[in-house]
């Protein structure tokens, strides 16, 4: 599943979203998944996982009858978290609705993308007044959509790389758009996540490797600004996880999971994730991971197969 199928943009449809979460990318299967559990009707909380993992709008749509029966469902059985890459796109009557349903549920808002950040041509590396000052123009907004929804972290990808300027002068104008949008983001108790990206999917997007991201947060210097480590896109740009993970740990505030290849749930491809989920919970992570991936079978059997996978990576 490619990224750009999660990120939207202010007027994207909900049945995008939606349409995205349920495509068919991948005919694996999974030895994890393959003993599935009967669903808890709504109403019958089951036993939380170790973990905050978060699903998305369309990842349950065949068990519920709108967005917010999801957000219902999900809790229902045992998740503890939500993420919306298009929140900010959604109307203000549905940001609210959304935050109080969330706080009724106990479950805490994961990541949204905070600023349209234009991936096809370089913008933040360039270090031009125009684009630091959209920028920090979208975080404003991002700040009152947070406040609706209790929210801590907006996901931030800084775009194409300028291939006429050095490495390193983009790195310093990357870090120099961060810090403006700390200025902003501080005010309104907001965290900006980096995420890095893989190049077989997004190739020439500059933050492809998380020293890269480490470099950068380094840099910036602020509790605003902090690293999304992407399973799926780490896995596909550097391997080495675990070991990747601790290096960048003390600024890592966010996680989102997807295997690979497929990018779909745990165990659909290589990645052990009931180690590396393991190895996270050991460290004392009390944050999000945000299952940004698609579901490997449609429907309702799909949508068991996904929960299931979960209860078996989390059973360490």
């Amino acid at each position: 599943m490619n990224r750009r199928d999660f990120v939207v943009s202010a007027s994207a449809a909900v049945s995008t979203l939606g349409a995205a979460a349920h495509a068919s990318h991948t005919s694996h299967t999974s030895h994890a998944a393959s003993a599935q559990p009967p669903l808890r009707t709504l109403g019958t909380p089951s036993k939380n996982f170790r973990l905050a993992y978060a699903p998305h709008f369309g990842m349950f749509a065949a068990h519920a009858k709108d967005d917010l029966d999801q957000v219902r469902f999900a809790a229902d059985q045992g998740f503890t978290a939500w993420e919306d890459n298009g929140m900010r796109g959604r109307t203000k009557d549905f940001q609210d609705k959304c935050g109080k349903l969330l706080a009724e549920r106990k479950m805490t808002m994961g990541v949204f993308v905070g600023a349209d950040i234009d991936w096809s041509n370089p913008t933040l590396t360039t270090g031009k007044p125009e684009f630091y000052d959209k920028f920090t123009t979208d975080l404003k907004a991002s700040v009152e959509v947070a406040k609706r929804l209790n929210a801590k972290w907006c996901t931030i990808v800084p775009g194409a790389e300028a291939r006429n300027i050095p490495f390193g002068i983009q790195t310093a104008n990357v870090i120099e758009a961060f810090r403006r949008g700390c200025d902003v983001c501080e005010k309104g108790s907001l965290v900006m996540v980096l995420e890095p990206l893989n190049w077989r999917d997004h190739a020439g997007q500059f933050v492809r490797y998380s020293d890269h991201a480490y470099t950068i947060m380094k840099g910036v210097k602020h509790p605003s600004a902090k690293i999304l480590f992407d399973i799926y896109h780490q896995q596909a740009s550097e391997g080495n996880l675990i070991p990747n993970i601790d290096r960048c740990w003390d600024e890592t505030a966010y996680f989102q999971i997807g295997d690979n290849p497929g990018r779909n749930e745990p165990g659909t491809g290589e990645i052990n994730y009931k180690n590396v989920f393991k190895h996270i919970h050991a460290k004392g992570f009390k944050g999000v991971l945000g299952m940004e991936h698609g579901n490997s079978q449609n429907g309702k059997d799909g949508e068991q197969r996904v929960i299931a996978a979960y209860k078996e990576a989390d059973s360490f």
